[in-house]
Protein backbone atom coordinates (compact mmCIF):
# COMPACT_ATOMS: atom_id res chain seq x y z
CA UNK A 1 0.00 0.00 0.00
CA UNK A 2 1.47 3.36 -0.46
CA UNK A 3 0.62 5.45 2.65
CA UNK A 4 0.60 9.66 2.74
CA UNK A 5 2.45 11.17 5.55
CA UNK A 6 3.86 14.42 6.26
CA UNK A 7 7.53 15.48 7.15
CA UNK A 8 8.11 18.92 8.79
CA UNK A 9 11.66 20.60 8.81
CA UNK A 10 11.21 23.49 10.87
CA UNK A 11 9.41 26.29 8.52
CA UNK A 12 9.22 23.84 5.43
CA UNK A 13 5.89 20.89 5.68
CA UNK A 14 5.63 18.10 2.85
CA UNK A 15 4.51 15.30 2.12
CA UNK A 16 5.88 11.86 1.28
CA UNK A 17 4.29 8.77 0.09
CA UNK A 18 5.28 5.76 2.46
CA UNK A 19 5.26 1.69 1.95
CA UNK A 20 3.21 -0.07 3.97
CA UNK A 21 3.00 -3.81 3.87
CA UNK A 22 1.13 -6.78 5.80
CA UNK A 23 1.42 -10.51 6.06
CA UNK A 24 -0.97 -12.79 7.48
CA UNK A 25 -0.71 -16.12 8.20
CA UNK A 26 -2.43 -18.79 10.85
CA UNK A 27 -1.64 -17.78 14.64
CA UNK A 28 -3.44 -16.76 17.47
CA UNK A 29 -0.76 -13.61 18.17
CA UNK A 30 -3.23 -11.42 16.35
CA UNK A 31 -1.80 -8.35 14.67
CA UNK A 32 2.14 -6.87 15.37
CA UNK A 33 2.77 -3.77 14.58
CA UNK A 34 6.55 -3.80 13.92
CA UNK A 35 7.48 -0.51 14.45
CA UNK A 36 5.91 -0.78 17.84
CA UNK A 37 8.30 -3.77 18.45
CA UNK A 38 11.19 -1.72 17.36
CA UNK A 39 10.39 1.62 19.80
CA UNK A 40 9.77 3.53 16.21
CA UNK A 41 5.90 3.73 17.02
CA UNK A 42 4.12 6.64 18.89
CA UNK A 43 0.87 6.21 21.15
CA UNK A 44 -1.45 7.60 18.67
CA UNK A 45 -0.45 5.00 15.86
CA UNK A 46 -0.27 2.14 18.03
CA UNK A 47 -3.62 2.79 19.14
CA UNK A 48 -4.71 3.06 15.35
CA UNK A 49 -3.30 -0.31 15.15
CA UNK A 50 -5.59 -1.83 17.86
CA UNK A 51 -8.43 -0.19 16.33
CA UNK A 52 -8.05 -2.39 13.36
CA UNK A 53 -8.20 -5.60 15.20
CA UNK A 54 -11.92 -4.48 17.34
CA UNK A 55 -12.81 -3.86 13.40
CA UNK A 56 -11.34 -7.17 12.08
CA UNK A 57 -13.13 -8.69 14.74
CA UNK A 58 -16.36 -7.30 14.99
CA UNK A 59 -17.16 -7.78 10.85
CA UNK A 60 -15.53 -11.32 10.64
CA UNK A 61 -15.55 -13.50 13.89
CA UNK A 62 -19.35 -13.24 15.00
CA UNK A 63 -19.28 -16.96 14.45
CA UNK A 64 -15.85 -18.17 15.13
CA UNK A 65 -12.56 -17.14 16.85
CA UNK A 66 -10.07 -14.66 14.94
CA UNK A 67 -7.01 -17.16 14.18
CA UNK A 68 -4.53 -14.68 12.81
CA UNK A 69 -1.23 -13.39 13.60
CA UNK A 70 -0.56 -10.56 11.37
CA UNK A 71 2.68 -8.21 10.88
CA UNK A 72 2.40 -4.66 9.92
CA UNK A 73 5.22 -2.26 8.80
CA UNK A 74 6.40 1.11 6.97
CA UNK A 75 8.98 -0.17 4.95
CA UNK A 76 12.60 1.05 4.65
CA UNK A 77 11.28 3.63 7.63
CA UNK A 78 13.80 4.17 9.88
CA UNK A 79 12.60 7.18 12.12
CA UNK A 80 9.57 7.81 14.26
CA UNK A 81 5.97 7.16 13.48
CA UNK A 82 2.90 8.67 15.18
CA UNK A 83 -0.53 9.67 14.57
CA UNK A 84 -3.33 7.41 13.18
CA UNK A 85 -3.59 8.98 9.67
CA UNK A 86 -2.58 5.64 7.92
CA UNK A 87 -4.85 3.15 9.98
CA UNK A 88 -7.22 2.88 6.75
CA UNK A 89 -4.08 2.60 4.97
CA UNK A 90 -3.02 -0.38 7.07
CA UNK A 91 -6.33 -2.20 7.42
CA UNK A 92 -6.62 -1.94 3.39
CA UNK A 93 -3.15 -3.56 3.36
CA UNK A 94 -4.34 -6.35 5.50
CA UNK A 95 -7.95 -6.96 3.85
CA UNK A 96 -5.62 -7.31 0.90
CA UNK A 97 -3.34 -9.91 2.27
CA UNK A 98 -6.09 -12.12 3.59
CA UNK A 99 -8.37 -11.76 0.63
CA UNK A 100 -5.20 -12.62 -1.73
CA UNK A 101 -6.36 -9.87 -3.82
CA UNK A 102 -3.89 -7.40 -5.28
CA UNK A 103 -4.49 -3.78 -4.80
CA UNK A 104 -3.59 -0.73 -7.28
CA UNK A 105 -0.26 0.47 -6.93
CA UNK A 106 -1.65 3.54 -8.43
CA UNK A 107 -3.05 5.12 -5.62
CA UNK A 108 -2.36 6.24 -2.41
CA UNK A 109 -4.12 6.50 0.85
CA UNK A 110 -4.76 8.68 4.03
CA UNK A 111 -7.38 8.53 6.03
CA UNK A 112 -8.15 7.53 9.92
CA UNK A 113 -10.47 4.60 10.91
CA UNK A 114 -12.78 3.68 13.69
CA UNK A 115 -13.34 0.42 14.79
CA UNK A 116 -16.84 0.28 13.03
CA UNK A 117 -15.09 1.03 9.41
CA UNK A 118 -15.65 4.43 9.15
CA UNK A 119 -13.21 6.72 7.58
CA UNK A 120 -12.47 9.50 9.60
CA UNK A 121 -10.26 13.67 8.78
CA UNK A 122 -6.49 14.13 8.75
CA UNK A 123 -4.47 16.67 9.06
CA UNK A 124 -1.95 17.62 6.00
CA UNK A 125 -4.56 16.56 3.38
CA UNK A 126 -2.62 18.90 0.80
CA UNK A 127 1.06 18.32 1.56
CA UNK A 128 0.14 14.74 0.86
CA UNK A 129 -1.52 15.25 -2.08
CA UNK A 130 0.58 16.93 -3.63
CA UNK A 131 3.59 14.90 -2.30
CA UNK A 132 2.32 12.06 -4.54
CA UNK A 133 0.95 14.13 -7.35
CA UNK A 134 4.66 15.50 -7.71
CA UNK A 135 6.26 11.43 -7.52
CA UNK A 136 3.64 10.08 -10.18
CA UNK A 137 4.73 13.63 -12.25
CA UNK A 138 7.81 12.30 -12.02
CA UNK A 139 7.31 9.06 -13.39
CA UNK A 140 4.59 10.42 -15.60
CA UNK A 141 0.99 10.51 -15.65
CA UNK A 142 -0.75 8.18 -16.65
CA UNK A 143 -4.91 9.14 -15.77
CA UNK A 144 -4.91 6.20 -13.58
CA UNK A 145 -3.15 7.49 -10.54
CA UNK A 146 -4.54 8.77 -7.69
CA UNK A 147 -5.42 9.74 -3.91
CA UNK A 148 -8.18 8.19 -1.61
CA UNK A 149 -8.94 10.92 1.40
CA UNK A 150 -11.59 11.13 4.10
CA UNK A 151 -15.01 12.45 3.20
CA UNK A 152 -14.47 15.45 5.62
CA UNK A 153 -11.18 16.90 3.86
CA UNK A 154 -12.49 18.30 1.09
CA UNK A 155 -13.33 21.39 2.61
CA UNK A 156 -9.35 21.65 3.37
CA UNK A 157 -8.58 21.31 0.16
CA UNK A 158 -6.28 24.39 -1.12
CA UNK A 159 -4.22 22.65 -3.51
CA UNK A 160 -1.76 23.85 -6.13
CA UNK A 161 -3.05 24.84 -9.71
CA UNK A 162 -0.95 22.10 -12.00
CA UNK A 163 -2.50 20.08 -9.26
CA UNK A 164 -5.82 20.92 -10.03
CA UNK A 165 -5.74 21.10 -13.70
CA UNK A 166 -4.19 17.92 -13.62
CA UNK A 167 -7.81 16.67 -11.61
CA UNK A 168 -9.71 18.15 -14.25
CA UNK A 169 -8.08 16.80 -16.99
CA UNK A 170 -8.78 13.26 -15.46
CA UNK A 171 -5.21 12.60 -15.36
CA UNK A 172 -5.27 12.67 -11.25
CA UNK A 173 -8.15 11.55 -9.60
CA UNK A 174 -9.27 12.17 -5.88
CA UNK A 175 -11.61 9.75 -4.46
CA UNK A 176 -13.57 11.04 -1.12
CA UNK A 177 -14.83 8.00 1.07
CA UNK A 178 -16.53 7.60 3.62
CA UNK A 179 -16.15 3.76 4.56
CA UNK A 180 -13.75 1.41 4.12
CA UNK A 181 -15.86 -0.67 1.99
CA UNK A 182 -15.56 2.38 -0.40
CA UNK A 183 -12.17 2.29 -0.12
CA UNK A 184 -11.55 -1.65 -0.73
CA UNK A 185 -13.57 -1.24 -3.67
CA UNK A 186 -11.67 1.75 -5.37
CA UNK A 187 -8.20 0.11 -4.71
CA UNK A 188 -9.39 -3.65 -5.71
CA UNK A 189 -11.76 -3.06 -8.58
CA UNK A 190 -13.56 -5.72 -7.09
CA UNK A 191 -17.20 -5.29 -4.51
CA UNK A 192 -16.45 -5.47 -0.92
CA UNK A 193 -19.86 -7.96 -0.17
CA UNK A 194 -22.74 -7.38 2.00
CA UNK A 195 -22.30 -9.40 4.98
CA UNK A 196 -25.81 -12.06 4.94
CA UNK A 197 -27.37 -13.37 7.72
CA UNK A 198 -26.47 -17.01 7.79
CA UNK A 199 -23.04 -15.48 9.04
CA UNK A 200 -21.34 -15.23 5.41
CA UNK A 201 -20.65 -12.63 2.90
CA UNK A 202 -21.86 -12.94 -0.84
CA UNK A 203 -19.79 -14.70 -3.32
CA UNK A 204 -16.68 -13.29 -5.26
CA UNK A 205 -16.42 -10.12 -3.20
CA UNK A 206 -13.13 -8.82 -0.96
CA UNK A 207 -15.26 -9.78 2.39
CA UNK A 208 -16.29 -13.54 1.40
CA UNK A 209 -12.50 -14.17 0.66
CA UNK A 210 -11.24 -12.59 4.43
CA UNK A 211 -13.76 -14.35 5.67
CA UNK A 212 -12.93 -17.89 3.69
CA UNK A 213 -9.44 -17.27 4.63
CA UNK A 214 -10.02 -16.62 8.80
CA UNK A 215 -12.68 -19.61 8.44
CA UNK A 216 -9.42 -21.65 6.66
CA UNK A 217 -6.78 -20.03 8.95
CA UNK A 218 -8.96 -21.39 12.29
CA UNK A 219 -9.77 -24.60 11.15
CA UNK A 220 -5.79 -25.41 10.64
CA UNK A 221 -5.36 -24.20 13.80
CA UNK A 222 -7.72 -26.22 15.71
CA UNK A 223 -5.89 -29.38 13.43
CA UNK A 224 -2.80 -28.07 15.40
CA UNK A 225 -4.22 -27.67 18.42
CA UNK A 226 -5.67 -31.64 18.45
CA UNK A 227 -2.21 -32.89 16.96
CA UNK A 228 -0.39 -31.26 20.32
CA UNK A 229 -2.83 -32.56 22.32
CA UNK A 230 -2.03 -36.02 21.01
CA UNK A 231 1.66 -36.15 21.34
Amino acid sequence: MNGLAVYSTGQYTFGKPSRITATTFVGRHGIINIESASELSGNLHNKGVYILSGYLGEKFAQTYPLALTAYLTFEQSYGDIDGDSASSTELYALLSSLADVPIKQSLAVTGSVNQKGEIQPIGGVNEKIEGFFDVCQKIGLTGEQGVIIPHQNVKNLMLKTHVVEAVQKNMFHIYAIKTIEEGIEILTGMRAGQYQTFGTFEENTVYRKVADKLQYYVKMSTNLQIENNHH
